[in-house]
This record gives C-alpha cells, structure tokens and sequence, in this order.
C-alpha cells in the first residue's frame, strides 16, 4: 500500500513550484502526458506552457514519458514545451523510468515523477526510489474507458492519503 502513496499530492501541476522542487532536491520532472499536461482532446493550456518555461528558467529539466503509443501526440506536447519525451512507456513497469534516468544521469532520488495515476506514474516513480508527485486530472468527466474503471479505486487511495497526511502540507 505504502508505493501507492505519493510524497506530495497538489491539485494540477502548475501547484509545483520551485521551492519545493529545491526543498526536496529535485533536479528533474518526468512527466505524464494525458489529463496531467493535456486533456482528452489534446488541449495543452497556456498556463502549464508558462509553468514548464518557468521550470526550465530555473534549472529544472523536465522529461515526458507517456504510456501512449500514439507518437505523434507525446511529440507534439513535447515539441510544444521543447522537452525530450519517450511514448509507450509501460509505467508502472521500471524499463521508462529507468530509461529516462539512463538518458539524464541524475539520481533516482533527485527526480521526481508527476501524474494524475497512483497505479502508473505513482507506483512507477515509488518502484524507482523517485519523488512521485500526484496531480488531479485535468478533466474527469472525460477519458479513456482503460483509466476511467481505476478512478474510483485510486478516490478512496487519495481521501485515505488525504486523512493520514491531513495536517501535512502534502496535500492541497
């Protein structure tokens, strides 16, 4: 249970600041693609284009690995924010992480892994000693049917979370 949990839980990914990057040694964010930077219909806002600029601005390199194996669109994302990516990454399995720490040479520890799914981009991070960051999705009321049968599962994950770290600053 306890590599289901992230070490911090925010609301969407532009509540990640630098502050808590440096706080907590992070030098890297692996990146989810779907409903974390973009949504169903592959909208990437304004907002977290300034937010991954501002990341870069400060030291942060940032990396998309994506389960997907639609190419073009983890490429497009990447393109759009000027990071490196890999698709079909087959999170929760070590191989991406791993790949992607091979190809930065940083630490484990000083990379941290942000997504809106405790049982790919949490569980993942956690196998590889990285610092998990989950997000909420960018729009629940809209994904595909192979995510949407493990939100309710991963609700009662996030109140149990919510509940033990809830005087934690961890959780929004």
């Amino acid at each position: 249970m306890k590599n289901l949990y992230p070490n911090l839980y925010l609301k969407k990914i532009e509540d990640i600041t630098i502050e808590t990057l440096i706080k907590n040694k992070i030098k890297v964010l692996i990146l989810d693609v779907d409903n974390t930077l973009i949504d169903y219909y592959k909208n990437l806002s304004e907002k977290i284009i300034q937010w991954a600029k501002e990341m870069k601005g400060q030291g942060i390199k940032l990396y998309i690995l994506s389960n997907t194996y639609d190419r073009k669109k983890v490429k497009s994302v990447a393109d759009k924010l000027d990071i490196q990516y890999k698709h079909f990454a087959t999170k929760p399995l070590k191989r991406g992480f791993k790949y992607v720490q091979k190809q930065i040479k940083v630490q484990p520890e000083n990379i941290g892994v942000v997504g809106d799914q405790i049982f790919t981009d949490v569980l993942g991070g956690n196998r590889c000693k990285m610092f998990t960051i989950l997000v909420d999705p960018i729009n629940e009321q809209k994904e595909y049917w192979y995510t949407a049968w493990k939100r309710p599962i991963e609700k009662r994950i996030k109140n149990n979370y919510k509940t033990k770290e809830g005087k934690n600053k961890n959780v929004y």
